[in-house]
């Protein structure tokens, strides 16, 4: 669930350069330059950051936060795919602001078409996936039929500041943070496409993001 009043994923007081440059460089990432979260030259937010990794699969990553200037998890997450060479970086918000109707759905339909591997990172929100992305998967996704994307894999990768006492079988809700998002599933499986095990981080500390990075660099490459 997602509480912007205690959620450290993006508690303004951690969101200082100095702080992140001392996370990243406990995983050997401080020569990434920190992007500016609200920008709209994408084409700047891919080549920003140095390529120290490669991937084989033609990976495109669609981020989403309702909060980008508070964001610290996503924003170190989104610097780490940065990193990975064969990985095509779209900010919906840093696009499109906070429109749902601004989104290009024909233009997101070509570049979709272009990977072969889509993943999606949000923060858990309300136990759901974040506004505008929500809107991307109703423009780019849902005026098609079954079998868009046929052949291709999906990945979910999101962050949540409860944990055990929220998620899991003995949590409040009696469900893993992985299951929560079964309908991304169900769009994956609809569209022709296999869907990956999610890479999901609950009660997200900030002293852990050089290892959820590592994490999803690894998956990445994989």
């Amino acid at each position: 669930m997602f509480d912007k009043r205690n959620d450290p994923t993006h508690a303004p007081a951690l969101a200082a350069p100095g702080r992140r440059r001392v996370l990243l460089a406990g995983m050997g990432l401080a020569a990434l330059p920190i992007a500016a979260a609200m920008s709209n030259d994408v084409g700047a937010q891919q080549t920003s950051a140095r390529k120290l990794h490669k991937t084989a699969i033609k990976t495109l990553l669609i981020a989403s936060h309702p909060y980008p200037e508070r964001s610290v998890m996503n924003k170190g997450l989104r610097e780490a795919a940065e990193s990975v060479d064969g990985v095509t970086v779209r900010n919906l918000e840093g696009l499109y602001g906070f429109d749902t109707r601004a989104i290009d759905a024909q233009e997101e339909r070509e570049i979709t078409q272009s990977h072969d591997r889509i993943v999606f990172m949000f923060p858990t929100h309300w136990f759901n996936i974040t506004p505008m992305m929500k809107a991307y998967m109703n423009d780019v996704w849902g005026s098609v039929g079954p079998g868009l994307w046929q052949g291709k894999e999906m990945l979910v990768v999101t962050t949540a500041g409860g944990g055990a006492s929220t998620y899991g079988q003995a949590g409040r809700i009696g469900v893993a943070l992985a299951d929560v998002f079964a309908p991304m599933k169900a769009s994956a499986l609809h569209a022709g496409m296999t869907y990956l095990p999610p890479l999901a981080f609950q009660a997200v500390s900030a002293s852990q993001l050089p290892d959820y990075q590592r994490q999803l660099i690894e998956r990445l490459q994989g």
